[in-house]
């Protein structure tokens, strides 16, 4: 069950490889999410000293515990849970040319809040036109068929 998307994902970045990792959050964080509250728009990923974060999600506070988490920092840095070797392909990725590391969506597994993430390039102005005519074109194509029938 998806609880946030990054909808902007596949406009703005070219996905090359996926990842799915724990996300550590206290409490109130989960509920929030379980509402379907917060925003991945600005979010990205940072590896530090082996350890990987998520940087810049929005989670707003809980409305019915918010005197509570008051303190909590809205936009705070989220520790990642990743293997390893996993932490090390990253690294290695996010070294080369172009290649940034984005969240694309945090889901429910079972009882547990996890998040996929994408190794992915930006697009250039001129390959988002590209995607744009191609789509539209596809788009135009279906509904001539669907007008045959």
């Amino acid at each position: 069950m998806n609880l946030l998307v990054n909808k902007k994902l596949h406009h703005s970045y070219e996905v090359l490889d996926t990842f799915e990792a724990g996300l550590q959050l206290n409490g109130s964080e989960v509920k929030t999410l379980r509402a379907k509250h917060g925003s991945l728009k600005e979010a990205y990923i940072t590896t530090n000293n082996g350890e990987v974060f998520l940087t810049s999600c929005h989670l707003p506070h809980f409305q019915p515990g918010h005197k509570r988490y008051e303190n909590v920092d809205t936009y705070r840095q989220r520790k990642l849970l990743l293997h390893k070797k996993q932490i090390e392909k990253l690294r290695e990725k996010t070294k080369q040319r172009g290649l940034t590391i984005v969240p694309v969506r945090i889901y429910a597994k079972k009882n547990l809040i996890k998040i996929e993430i994408a190794i992915a390039r930006g697009k250039q102005q001129h390959d988002k036109r590209i995607d744009m005519k191609n789509r539209t074109s596809k788009r135009e194509a279906e509904r001539a068929i669907k007008n045959l029938y």
